[in-house]
């Protein structure tokens, strides 16, 4: 398996990878053997991809390798099931369909539902088979017509004017929420306290909070329970959700690192990324840093499934390091989670006020919120 890979293997699937990265022009010469040249290129892979840049070949990366080596034109593109195709040639046909004014949702690389039909509209509007599949006849059509639109700003916009038509209230709005069950540091107790049980105590004030001003809350798992991150994507698109957050508390080899950090989804190499999302993002991240003393390790654009598949605006809060004893320490007060779930709250009802009724960072107290629309 590609997740046992290591430096200085050598094998058939090392040189597979090798030569995906030489043809991406991560690597210069390819090889069957798994060097310091191949972690590198690995690790600009994944960088430029919005992974966790590592080095390594994990299942996630695998499977980014497999969808990168796809061109627009190597194969058919239709709606498959159950398994949807996917790859950069999915990406590149929404892209194209994006910049010609057809909505096809997300840039994630994925042939659904919205990209059939986005193509099937596309067939009609110059005048071929409409099949809503991607074969020659519809590449040369998308071939034949001038780029009019660049870096995918319809699709930008809208999402913005389908985020500005909401209410302000938050009555009514449907948020999941999605602890993580762990990591490397799961099973390890910090002040007597695990990450499983952090973040789900923290999904539960929050739960708490939001049910009192009128939300409909849907955790992704219970206490004693955790679902594959496939069926926690699943769970948030069933129930046609506002937003989606996911709860983590992050661990490293080294002691030293802390602070907390909010991803959103985006990709830079494609020029994509959730623009609700992003504000979403930086929303919580301000006001976490201004009510508490974690170190600000800024907002990020992230590819990671859990960003790129939902279809709400979703982030990832990683919450401090348990690894780090000062935050593990700061995670393991109630009080503090307290200070947390406030800072959330607030952002969530930020993320849907108008300029003129919004208020600077730090200032708003959930106790204020009634004042501001929380409730039509």
């Amino acid at each position: 398996m590609s997740d046992q890979l290591k430096s200085g293997d050598r094998s058939d699937a090392i040189g597979l990878i090798a030569n995906t990265l030489n043809r991406l022009g991560f690597l210069e010469k390819p090889s069957d053997l798994f060097d310091d040249s191949l972690t590198e290129a690995i690790k600009a892979f994944q960088q430029e991809r919005g992974l966790t840049s590592t080095g390594l070949v994990n299942e996630i990366t695998q499977r980014a390798l497999d969808e990168a080596r796809w061109r627009l034109g190597d194969r058919i593109l239709l709606l498959t099931n159950p398994v949807l195709i996917r790859g950069d040639d999915v990406s590149a046909l929404q892209g194209r369909l994006v910049e010609l004014g057809f909505n096809c949702g997300k840039v994630d690389g994925v042939y659904g539902v919205k990209t059939e039909d986005a193509v099937k509209e596309f067939q009609k509007s110059v005048g071929i088979v409409v099949d809503g599949k991607c074969g020659p006849s519809t590449l040369i059509s998308l071939m034949r017509l001038v780029k009019t639109v660049q870096g995918g700003a319809p699709a930008a916009l809208r999402e913005k004017i389908k985020h500005s038509v909401r209410s302000p209230a938050l009555a009514d709005k449907v948020i999941v929420l999605d602890p993580s069950w762990g990591g490397e540091f799961t099973g390890e107790s910090f002040h007597g306290v695990t990450e499983s049980e952090i973040v789900f105590d923290l999904a539960q004030r929050l739960e708490g909070r939001l049910l009192a001003l009128g939300v409909n809350v849907v955790l992704t798992r219970s206490s004693k329970n955790s679902p594959l991150e496939k069926d926690r994507i699943a769970t948030a698109n069933s129930v046609s959700a506002d937003l989606v957050i996911a709860l983590k508390v992050d661990s490293y080899k080294n002691e030293k690192a802390n602070g907390v950090a909010t991803y959103y989804y985006g990709r830079d190499d494609k020029g994509v990324h959730s623009v609700v999302g992003e504000r979403f993002a930086n929303l919580i991240q301000r006001e976490i840093c201004a009510r508490t003393d974690l170190l600000n390790c800024q907002t990020h654009a992230k590819s990671w499934d859990l960003l790129r598949l939902t279809i709400a605006p979703c982030v990832r809060i990683d919450l401090g390091y348990l690894s780090n004893p000062q935050d593990a320490k700061r995670l393991s007060d109630p009080k503090f989670r307290d200070q947390l779930a406030e800072a959330m709250i607030v952002a969530i009802q930020r993320l849907y006020l108008s300029a003129e009724d919004d208020a600077k960072t730090g200032t708003l107290r959930i106790s204020d919120l009634r004042r501001v629309g929380i409730r039509n």
